[in-house]
């Protein structure tokens, strides 16, 4: 593998933004092994052999207006999930938890508040410090806070946001049957104001909430035909939290994630592809053929928000097992990703 990141090439005959759901369903249908092969292909002429650790916490949990049928902390199943509402943490407490992380080895830390849509004001204030403070930590930042107007994106550009995740979860055909409170254009509007804002652009999708291939497919339609790509892709497999709509749903076959994990890989070479939820689920051995299928970004931590996430011990002992590195952040590339984002923004 190459020791060095590829730099992304505008010209690179395998970057495109003009898939078609039919070339996506073709590929998520090839027979494994050589799907894996055609995406492993795609990796080493665009990644380098590491892995990305991010750190993930929640600073404000519960009580989310939302109806997403798989999240416990929706307001609308909290009599069942017991998941109560909490107020947004304190600035100090959120950068000694994204300290711990640093020195854990994480080298991204995400914050994520249980919002329908950021509002102006004090708590908005206090999110903004955390990212300002998270970048004087030397780390990548990131946030999920919901809906963003154009205003709210360029002051977290300005303040050195690295990232913003806002999901697409599902197909545009299949998304009405997981939320009824948002629209998919609201998401991709949302998605505009972090771009035009110079932030760079994490978004993915879940599988496994009852979709068929063909949504999983169009799904990642959607992704790889933005341009630019979204820079991280999560893949994450529904976690069937007990009191949510999507309790009796049954687990994911890990070979699906595989699939999705290197048909990412294919159509969005750039991406940091990021095995995300559902991967405490995930044996080692299928953990690492994601990793060859082109996944090379995994949340890092005993928890993902509310749910469960896997040993930090164990990661890094797996990820020395590969031969595989974890990728590092020096503090002179955090500074400038600070003040390149905030040139953009201005």
């Amino acid at each position: 593998m190459k020791t060095a990141l590829a730099h992304p090439a505008l010209s690179a005959p395998d970057i495109r933004h003009d898939w078609t759901v039919e070339e996506i369903q073709t590929l998520l249908d090839k027979p494994l092994l050589d799907l894996v092969f055609e995406a492993q292909s795609v990796h080493r002429r665009h990644q380098d052999d590491t892995v990305q650790l991010a750190s993930l916490l929640s600073v404000k949990t519960g009580g989310c207006p939302e109806d997403c049928g798989y999240c416990p902390q929706s307001a609308h199943h909290a009599k069942k999930t017991g998941v109560a509402r909490e107020n947004l943490m304190d600035v100090d407490t959120v950068l000694s938890k994204a300290l711990i992380a640093k020195e854990a080895g994480a080298s991204r830390f995400c914050m994520g508040a249980a919002w329908r849509e950021v509002r102006d004001g004090e708590e908005f204030d206090k999110v903004v410090a955390m990212v300002e403070g998270v970048g004087k930590l030397g780390m990548e930042s990131c946030v999920t806070l919901g809906m963003l107007k154009e205003h709210q994106a360029k002051r977290l550009a300005e303040a050195g946001l690295t990232a913003y995740n806002h999901n697409l979860d599902t197909s545009p055909e299949f998304y009405d049957q997981i939320i009824s409170t948002r629209s998919y254009d609201d998401r991709l509007e949302t998605l505009k104001h972090v771009r035009d804002a110079g932030i760079s652009v994490c978004c993915g999708g879940i599988i496994g909430m009852g979709e068929s291939g063909r949504d999983r497919a169009s799904m990642l339609q959607v992704l790889a035909t933005m341009n630019p790509h979204p820079e991280s892709v999560p893949v994450n497999a529904l976690v069937a939290v007990k009191g949510t709509p999507m309790e009796g749903r049954g687990s994911v076959d890990p070979l699906d994630l595989v699939r999705m994990c290197a048909v990412a890989r294919i159509t969005m070479p750039n991406a940091r592809v990021r095995l995300s939820a559902g991967r405490a689920e995930l044996s080692r051995e299928a953990q690492a053929l994601c990793f060859m299928a082109g996944a090379n970004s995994i949340f890092y931590g005993e928890k993902l928000l509310t749910t469960c996430n896997n040993d930090a011990a164990d990661d890094r002992a797996m990820i020395e097992a590969l031969g595989l590195k974890v990728a590092q952040l020096c503090e002179g590339e955090a500074a400038n990703a600070r003040s390149s984002a905030a040139c953009r923004a201005g």
